[in-house]
């Protein structure tokens, strides 16, 4: 007969609402429409609810996700937006509500759901070298992040290992930070030919200041972003980026949550997804020393997908 139970009598029954919170740390940013997209597509799945929160204040995050938990509107929290210090964790521990940390996570607390941020930075490196690149930069977000940290530990450590020219600055995922970033790079003596930025608004502000000045891209440096998103298309020149999986990582963390709702222990899980170079015409091989008089011939405009090795 086709017969399903009635979600909310069946929620009714075990005690619990079937809604779950998802705290975010903007809704303007597409990284986190992505894991939330992944959450909801995965909650509805498993019929249960997902209440978005952006976290524009943590205090008052705090005290709007500790109010739904009193209130029994929520059964458990999924935190896309803790930052060190941010009370919020520390009033879910006390509360003893079941909650999970997605993309951003908190070392030691056996609740994070993350994937393998070191290995995209790594593949980008991969990449800028196979073209030839030889002094390149990491436009980073905020260092308190263990999202950055994951990020710039995985570039560096691989342009080291290659031996390449490398530096690392910013400290914002945002569009003017990627713009003020690039002001400092642009700025130096001798200017990296490869940029990979932390997410695809840096790499727009990173366009924009390259616009202003009247460089070309990839003509005079080569553009890679982490994140592969459908706007990176319709950007001029089309961006390079590296996919990764933040639909998954938005799944596996309602998974997670649901597991211990189950009375599962809590466990660090690993999205193990590998990154893969979407290549478009924003990079290049390195643009020749100044006075040789000939010019890197510009790649084609078509995506295509290359997966850690480069044929």
């Amino acid at each position: 007969l086709d017969y399903r139970p009635h979600a909310a009598a069946r929620s009714l029954k075990r005690g619990e609402t079937g809604a779950l919170s998802l705290l975010i740390p903007t809704l303007t940013n597409p990284v986190f429409a992505l894991i939330s997209r992944g959450a909801v597509e995965r909650a509805l799945e498993r019929d249960v609810a997902v209440l978005l929160i952006e976290d524009s204040a943590p205090d008052r995050a705090n005290e709007l996700v500790s109010g739904l938990v009193r209130a029994g509107r929520i059964d458990g929290a999924i935190l896309a937006s803790v930052q060190p210090e941010h009370p919020l964790p520390r009033t879910l521990e006390r509360l003893r509500i079941p909650h999970v940390f997605v993309h951003r996570t908190v070392p030691g607390s056996n609740r994070n759901v993350s994937m393998a941020d070191q290995k995209a930075s790594a593949l980008a490196v991969d990449y800028l070298a196979h073209l030839g690149h030889r002094s390149i930069a990491h436009i980073a977000g905020p260092r308190l992040l263990t999202t950055t940290q994951r990020l710039v530990e995985g570039f560096s450590a691989r342009a080291t290992e290659l031996g390449l020219r490398h530096v690392v600055v910013g400290d914002d995922f945002s569009e003017p930070g990627g713009a003020k970033a690039a002001e400092e790079l642009f700025d130096l003596r001798v200017p990296p030919t490869a940029i990979y930025t932390g997410s695809l608004t840096q790499a727009v502000g990173v366009l924009h200041v390259a616009f202003e000045r009247g460089l070309r891209v990839p003509d005079d440096f080569s553009l890679i972003a982490t994140g592969e998103l459908t706007l990176a298309n319709f950007l001029n020149p089309p961006l390079t980026s590296i996919s990764v999986p933040l639909a998954e990582l938005g799944a596996a963390a309602v998974d997670a949550l649901v597991g211990q709702l189950g009375g599962e222990e809590p466990r660090d899980v690993v999205v193990e997804t590998r990154p893969e170079v979407i290549v478009r015409s924003s990079t290049a091989p390195p643009p020749p020393p100044r006075g040789a008089g000939v010019r890197a011939v510009q790649m084609g405009t078509g995506a295509r997908s290359v997966v850690n090795r480069f044929a």
